[in-house]
């Protein structure tokens, strides 16, 4: 039976982004696509040499875009003499930018807890698979260096609601859960028939049928605030499938059509970090321009670099920016003396 055949060989999301990470850090020169979905655990499960692997390359896709939005700088390096020939680009990580700042120190216990943790970092890093996609690039003659005993792992986790949303997906079950939305003082339970959960742009999202509106809708699953129930009502899925790519389609497009302007402190982390996104550009005055899908998740992330960025558009943007910053001034003001 052919790998890719295999029921075993569905890999973790997870699992396939840090082995990609893994695979690109460690060797220096960098790997084609094909060499990645060849050998890089979970994509060679459904490589098929020589035959069409078009799913395969649109998953690599969606996976350099969460890679990179997870902040871990992936580069293409083009080979010489080859411009424009994008089956010989390469892609790379380099491990100089997790290098520690040289005016960083440790103390003594301190460097005795890292070394602790360097130590089952060591035997934990790399699984087995990834020790067997190691050996595979060197038979290629691919060079790697020792395998990325300080790079940290920093991939999200699946939320608490993934997995009764994925055993009702497979069962066509209808489900409730309480959802709420930002600017809603409670929770509003939802009732869904799950058609497809999808990954877009390092986030989980939930695409199905609202019952109460009759309607498909799309619900981040960070927004779930309780365990999703199932009920006793199945469903019929719809015929032909496809429902993971029109949802994966329409939040891209959403993500496209939705532009903010941001200005950044130069050379402060949210400099680096938000002109690195995919899709930003950064104009000769310094300010940042960037796509987004969900307004709040954008303001969440820049309040959190405080004084280093400001919003500028939208003004939905801005304001909820302001208010998040706000919040946290007057949780952090001194107590007034009577």
């Amino acid at each position: 039976m052919p790998e890719s055949s295999s029921p075993s060989a569905r890999v973790p999301v997870e699992e396939r982004l840090f082995s990609l990470v893994l695979a690109l850090v460690a060797t220096e020169n960098g790997l084609t696509k094909n060499e990645i979905l060849s050998t890089v655990q979970g994509y060679r499960q459904r490589f098929v040499s020589g035959g069409d692997n078009t799913s395969l390359e649109r998953q690599f896709e969606r996976d350099k875009d969460d890679i990179r939005d997870l902040g871990i700088p992936m580069e293409t390096v083009e080979p010489p003499g080859e411009q424009g020939n994008n089956h010989l680009l390469r892609y790379r990580i380099s491990k100089g930018d997790y290098d520690l700042p040289s005016d960083l120190t440790f103390s003594a216990q301190e460097i005795t807890l890292l070394g602790l943790a360097s130590t089952v970092w060591r035997q934990g890093s790399l699984s087995a698979e990834s020790q067997r996609a190691l050996v595979k690039l060197r038979s290629l003659g691919i060079r790697s260096d020792d395998p990325v005993i300080g790079y940290a792992p920093r991939l999200r986790t699946r939320e608490s609601s993934f997995e009764p949303l994925r055993a009702a997906l497979e069962r066509h079950t209808t489900v409730t859960f309480p959802y709420l939305k930002p600017g809603d003082s409670a929770p509003r339970r939802r009732t869904v028939s799950p058609l497809a959960l999808v990954q877009h742009r390092g986030r989980w999202h939930l695409y199905g049928r609202d019952e109460d509106a009759a309607a498909p809708r799309t619900f981040l699953l960070a927004r779930i605030v309780g365990a999703p129930r199932s009920t006793s009502k199945s469903f019929e899925p719809p015929e032909g499938g496809g429902s993971a790519e029109r949802a994966l389609a329409e939040l891209d497009a959403l993500w496209r059509s939705q532009r903010a302007t941001v200005r950044v402190v130069d050379g402060s982390d949210a400099a680096t970090r938000l002109a690195r996104r995919p899709g930003s550009s950064v104009d000769l005055g310094g300010v940042i321009t960037l796509q987004y899908t969900d307004v709040d998740i954008l303001a969440d992330e820049l309040a959190s670099f405080g004084p280093e960025v400001e919003a500028l558009t939208p003004g939905d943007l801005r304001a909820a920016v302001i208010k998040r910053l706000t919040i946290l001034a007057h949780a952090h003001a001194p107590a007034e003396e009577d």
